[in-house]
């Protein structure tokens, strides 16, 4: 498989990650990506990026030498109901919105609450991936999961970082094949995305590609490989 795109990246804005927005930009040109997408983290974690960073993306281009560039962010969910650290008008500002469960912005509830939890988060309507479902903090019931993904047109993602042996989120491999199998089952794209926090790493999805072999995964259910696939989850491509 191509891999053409990278949705789930870092710069030093978030104040834990290593490379410049150019660093990041131009590592994934020479990578040979067709779509970039930066997320930098929004403020609940770690301290992470202020609301005014994202008002101000504008300013930052849409393009690098013919490479889209995505201006996206990763919103933590602050409780079991759903909510965002992050208002929803900057949500509404921006190509995209990644959400994601952090062990430092939110105490973890039963398989059955979280699972609940991110089934609200779907239908946010600004909401496209649902970041690193796979962290055994936060138990979760993959068969509703993967269901609600399909239905509310969700991605769920393959996290290249998660499948790192040095990776901070316990059981992701192990977790990770479990919806791969049951979203190769019931025919449930998903995306892989790096959650680069340091430029080269930008666009190796050496883990991640080997999971999809492990499970034998169909090509046409990995976004990754088009940016037509992308358009129907990001009309903005």
């Amino acid at each position: 498989m191509n891999f053409i795109m990278d949705l789930h990246t870092h710069s030093v804005a978030c104040g834990h990650a290593y490379s410049t927005f150019f660093e990041n930009v131009c590592a994934a040109y020479e990578k040979g990506l067709a779509v970039y997408g930066f997320s930098e983290h929004a403020p609940a974690l770690l301290k992470g990026t202020e609301p005014a960073f994202f008002a101000n993306l504008k300013i930052l281009p849409g393009e690098y030498k013919g490479m889209r560039i995505l201006k996206g962010c990763e919103v933590n969910i602050i409780d079991l109901e759903g909510h965002f650290d992050l208002n929803e008008k900057l949500l509404g500002s921006l190509d995209y919105v990644i959400a994601s469960l952090h062990i430092d912005c939110l105490k973890p509830g039963t398989a059955k609450e979280n699972t609940d939890c991110l089934i609200r988060v779907m239908d946010h309507s600004f909401v496209r991936i649902i970041a690193h479902p796979d962290d055994s903090q936060f138990p979760l019931e993959y068969e509703r999961l993967v269901a609600a993904a399909k239905e509310k047109k969700v991605l769920l993602e393959v996290n290249e970082s998660s499948l790192k042996p040095t990776s901070s989120r316990k059981g992701g491999r192990e977790h990770v094949l479990t919806y791969l199998e049951l979203c190769k089952c019931h025919r449930v794209p998903v995306i892989l995305n790096t959650d680069a926090h340091y430029a080269p790493l930008i666009g190796d999805f050496t883990n991640g590609r080997r999971v999809l072999e492990e499970v034998d995964f169909p090509e046409e259910l990995v976004v990754n490989t088009s940016v037509e696939m992308l358009r129907r989850y990001l009309p903005v491509v």
